[in-house]
């Protein structure tokens, strides 16, 4: 039986010199060029920009609602068929001899900070304390909104959010990369993960396409993750008494983040993540990340101490459990418009709440998948699958748990009296400081907050640039040119500027959305791919033939 080589030669051309010395131009300009005109037409049109990019959102979210669903359904189920599968769990992302670059805590501290970092200081909070007044329960009318026995519903959403689909998403791009990259010896480019579908044609507009989607959705999805935590950062200066400028009052009457105090904290963010990227992966990106981890485990040892900890372990375990016998419903479960009150409900909370986060997770998977591929060398399948969706999955668990619990239990008590949930999602874990402990120690507490923010933005947006860089030279993790890194750190500042000025986060989301769509397409087809690639490598392995096709590492 004559089994067919691999394609082990991917020809990315890129510039020989002048100052896009080793990037590809298809891409490069390309990219810049699109970015480039969602920035100007949010700033100069921002009327015109709200309201079209709202027009999308509404047909995307009502009409690809079974696509994201069922997609993400796809990514989890391949992640865990690949590592429980014996023979395929334990092939190496790269040679036999190979080893990890990293420790396992600085690779897991590398993969959580650029993965979801963010997201845990506000949503930790806030998802649970919605949930806890809402959720497809509540609509139904099977639970009653804000009481205790709605707490378990609550916290399945929660976990169902964050939990293993966010991850199976992160996680199939990197494999699919990690192994071509390390195996086959391909360019750490997005393209390379389709070579068995397309082949040669990838070095064409084939590839340039797959690879500016790419690095647009990445972008969109970072300016996403970006605009909360802005939102978050700037109320954590507010209240550590930075100065009242940071806020202004709407005109309904709600406080929100003013355009000056947007302006700071960007130019904060993005420089300090411009200098880290500067600094390259194994110096301000590994050091940040290990400083982020130990910061989030003294908030999580401050709540263990100080908080509802019986109430948050126990929602820790059953919500687990909850949640695990929730997947083959939830995961497959779409709730389109019928046409009652009921149903239109449960289909504008699906959109708002579970299409919104497929279609964040999806932007976000080719910055972290790229990302844990890079970092992730020398890792067996099966460990990389563990590490890069089950451990992240139970840290976030942990934090809703602890932190999320903490304020459903001061407000369940009365001891809150809907400060918590009256707050804005921004605002609410400094509430929920000022409820539990005095002014000087929660001043204190919302300082370590604050630094923390800090560091995980520039950590996600630093990783970011270096990412989309490494893709617009076709896969090059060498040295970058400075004026690129710091074109794609103002840029994504004046991404998430601009769409907060156009219609605040909403609008940062709607792109996003928009944004993903495109390459849940591509990661489906990586999905494929990779089947079809590891197939064939088990027949060359049947037959005694080569399956690695790079030079061995001298690691020992």
């Amino acid at each position: 039986m004559r089994i067919k080589p691999p394609i082990t030669n991917l020809l990315i051309r890129v510039s020989k010199s002048g100052f896009y010395r080793g990037f590809s131009k298809d891409v490069t300009i390309t990219a810049k060029i699109l970015v480039g005109a969602l920035i100007l037409w949010a700033i100069a049109f921002p009327e015109n920009s709200a309201a079209v990019l709202g027009e999308l959102n509404t047909l995307i979210l009502s009409g690809f609602n079974y696509w994201y669903v069922f997609v993400m359904a796809f990514f989890v189920m391949l992640c865990f068929a690949l590592a429980l599968w014996p023979k395929v769990g334990k092939l190496r992302l790269g040679c036999d001899k190979d080893l990890p670059e990293f420790s396992s805590f600085s690779w897991f501290s590398m993969m959580f900070g650029a993965g979801i970092g963010i997201g845990m200081l506000t949503f930790a909070t806030a998802e649970p304390m919605y949930h806890f007044a809402k959720n497809p329960s509540t609509i139904m009318g099977l639970t009653d909104g804000s009481s205790a026995g709605n707490v378990r519903d609550a916290y399945i959403w929660s976990f169902t959010h964050w939990g293993l689909a966010a991850w199976a998403a992160y996680a199939i791009v990197g494999l699919s990369l990690g192994f071509y990259s390390y195996r086959r010896g391909l360019p750490l480019t997005i393209r390379s993960a389709l070579a068995p579908l397309f082949g040669k044609k990838l070095s064409g507009p084939i590839g340039h396409t797959i690879d500016v989607v790419a690095v647009v959705a990445t972008v969109l999805g970072i300016s996403q993750t970006l605009g909360f935590g802005v939102e978050q950062f700037i109320s954590g200066l507010s209240t550590i008494g930075v100065g009242n400028w940071l806020h202004t009052i709407d005109a309904d009457g709600s406080r929100v983040s003013s355009r000056t105090g947007i302006f700071v904290a960007l130019i904060i963010i993005m420089g300090g993540s411009t200098l880290s990227a500067l600094s390259g992966v194994g110096k301000g990106i590994k050091w940040l990340s290990n400083i982020n981890m130990v910061l989030s485990f003294f908030i999580l040892f401050f709540f263990l101490i100080f908080g509802s900890t019986l109430f948050g372990l126990n929602n820790l375990f059953v919500g687990v459990w909850d949640y695990v016998l929730s997947i083959p419903g939830n995961m497959f479960t779409v709730w389109p418009k019928d046409g009652t009150a009921s149903g239109d409900a449960l289909a504008s909370w699906q959109g708002a709440w579970t299409i919104f986060y497929w279609a964040w997770w999806i932007a976000f998977a080719p910055f972290v998948g790229v990302f844990l591929a890079r970092i992730s060398k020398g890792r067996t399948i099966r460990e990389y699958v563990l590490g890069a969706m089950v451990t992240p999955a139970m840290m976030c668990f942990v934090w809703f748990a602890l932190v999320g619990g903490t304020a459903i239990d001061l407000e369940l008590s009365g001891v809150a009296q809907g400060a918590i949930a009256n707050a804005g999602q921004a605002d609410q874990l400094f509430a929920m400081l000022d409820v539990m402990l005095g002014d000087n120690a929660a001043y204190m507490m919302s300082l370590v907050i604050v630094v923390l923010l800090l560091t995980y933005l520039v950590t996600s947006a630093d990783s970011a640039v270096l990412i989309i860089n490494t893709i617009n030279a076709g896969g090059d993790e060498g040295p970058k040119a400075r004026p690129h890194i710091l074109f794609w750190g103002a840029a994504l500042s004046l991404v998430v500027g601009g769409l907060i000025i156009a219609g605040g986060l909403s609008a940062i989301q709607t792109a996003m959305v928009i944004g993903a769509l495109p390459f849940s397409l591509v990661m489906v087809l990586m999905g494929v791919s990779l089947i079809v690639a590891i197939y064939g490598d088990l027949q060359r392995e049947k037959y005694g033939l080569q399956t690695i096709y790079v030079e061995e590492s001298d690691s020992p």
